[in-house]
C-alpha cells in the first residue's frame, strides 16, 4: 500500500486533500511540504521560517505503542520552531480521538483554546470544526503564542490547504476571513486535553 492509500484509508474523507493537491505540494513546494515516510509511518508536514505545520501523522496499528509517533514528533521539536496541527473535536464513542489527544497532552501540546477553525469539505460539503494544538518551544505568554498560531494557521490555510484548489477540486474553499476566528480572552473554549493531560 502506497503512502497516499495508507492516509486515505486513516483519515476522514472531509480532512482527506487529493492526491494531486498532495503531490503538487511535494513538487511545486519542494523545501516547505515534506514527506517522512517509513515501513509503519507516513507524516506529512509544512516547514516554514517561523513554524513547523503537521499536515498528516499515520502509525500503522501494529506498530503503535513503540514510541515510533513521538520520535517522529521528537524530530520535529529538534528544528526549535512552533509546532501546530489540527485535531477534530472530542468523540467520547471514538477512541481514536481519545488516543490521539491522550499523544499529544503526553508530547506536551496545549490547546490553542481562542482560535475558532470551521471550513467546509470540498469532498462532503460538510462544515467541520476542528480544533488547534500546538507545541512551542518558548512560552512567553499564552496571549503573544496564540496569537502568533493563529497567523501561522491562517498561512498554512492559504499556502498548503487551499493552493490551486480550483485545479483539483473545481471550484474554490472559503476565504481565510470566513473560516477562523479569534476569540477574546473570555470567551475561549475549554480546554480539550484537560481530560487527557491525567492519563498522559
Amino acid at each position: 500500500m502506497n503512502w497516499y492509500d495508507k492516509l486515505n484509508e486513516y483519515f476522514p474523507v472531509e480532512e482527506m486533500k487529493s492526491k494531486d493537491h498532495m503531490e503538487t505540494l511535494l513538487q511545486e513546494k519542494d523545501g516547505v511540504y515534506g514527506k517522512d515516510e517509513g515501513p509503519c509511518h507516513v507524516l506529512m508536514y509544512a516547514e516554514f521560517d517561523e513554524f513547523l505545520f503537521v499536515d498528516y501523522l499515520f502509525v500503522s496499528s501494529k506498530s503503535r505503542g513503540q514510541g515510533l509517533g513521538g520520535k517522529l514528533i521528537e524530530k520535529l521539536k529538534a528544528k526549535n520552531k512552533p509546532i501546530i496541527l489540527e485535531v477534530e473535536p472530542v468523540d467520547y464513542e471514538d477512541t481514536d480521538t481519545a488516543k490521539r489527544l491522550t499523544f499529544y497532552a503526553r508530547n506536551g501540546f496545549s490547546h490553542a483554546r481562542r482560535i475558532g477553525y470551521s471550513r467546509r469539505s470540498l469532498a462532503t460539503g460538510e462544515k467541520t470544526d476542528l480544533e488547534i494544538l500546538y507545541w512551542a518551544p518558548d512560552h512567553e505568554g499564552e496571549k503573544s503564542v496564540e496569537q502568533a498560531i493563529y497567523d501561522h494557521m491562517r498561512k498554512t490555510y492559504e499556502e498548503i490547504h487551499t493552493y490551486k484548489d480550483e485545479d483539483f477540486y473545481g471550484e474554490s474553499y472559503e476565504h481565510t476571513d470566513d473560516v477562523f476566528d479569534f476569540h477574546t480572552e473570555e470567551s475561549r473554549k475549554e480546554d480539550i486535553l484537560e481530560p487527557f493531560t491525567a492519563s498522559a
